[in-house]
């Protein structure tokens, strides 16, 4: 793999992601999560991005305690009444498409981040994870195909 390859190439785009505005409640982060394996969705103001919420920041809320006490113990009103904006995380490490791999894997590797937002002149336009990085890997076709050890 070619670390210094730009940031775009080996991103997932915008029209790929699922998104959320910080006003929507937490019911519909649950049904993304349900339905989709991934475990980050970027949270948006028109194409801004504002946040993301992770499926860890998720998973704490339905454990932790209600922001309503009343709802202590129904996690379905709690999810309809809070919003994505009160358990979202606002400090973002960013990335521009034309950043290259190996800068995304210093911050990985620095921050302990698993998602970073890609913008271009604000805008969300992809997401890089570690995964995304692995995938592209696995993908790549080797350069020398009689040096991979191939079973009998």
């Amino acid at each position: 793999m070619n670390t210094f390859a730009l940031v775009s190439t080996v991103m997932t785009p915008h029209d790929q992601l699922v998104t959320v505005n910080p006003e929507e409640n937490l019911l519909k982060v649950k049904d993304i999560f349900d339905a989709h394996k991934f475990h980050h969705i970027p949270v948006v103001h028109f194409r801004d991005i504002v946040g993301i919420v992770s499926k860890t920041d998720f998973m704490f809320f339905l454990g932790g305690a209600s922001l309503y006490e009343e709802d202590r113990f129904d996690n379905d009103s709690r999810l309809k009444r809070a919003q994505v904006k009160d358990i979202m995380t606002k400090g973002l490490g960013k990335l521009e498409p034309d950043d290259r791999i190996n800068v995304a894997l210093e911050v990985f590797c620095t921050n302990r981040f698993h998602a970073l937002p890609v913008v271009k002149d604000g805008e969300l336009v992809g997401i890089l994870t570690p995964f995304d990085i692995m995938r592209h890997m696995l993908d790549e076709k080797p350069k020398a195909p009689h040096m991979v050890y191939e079973p009998e």
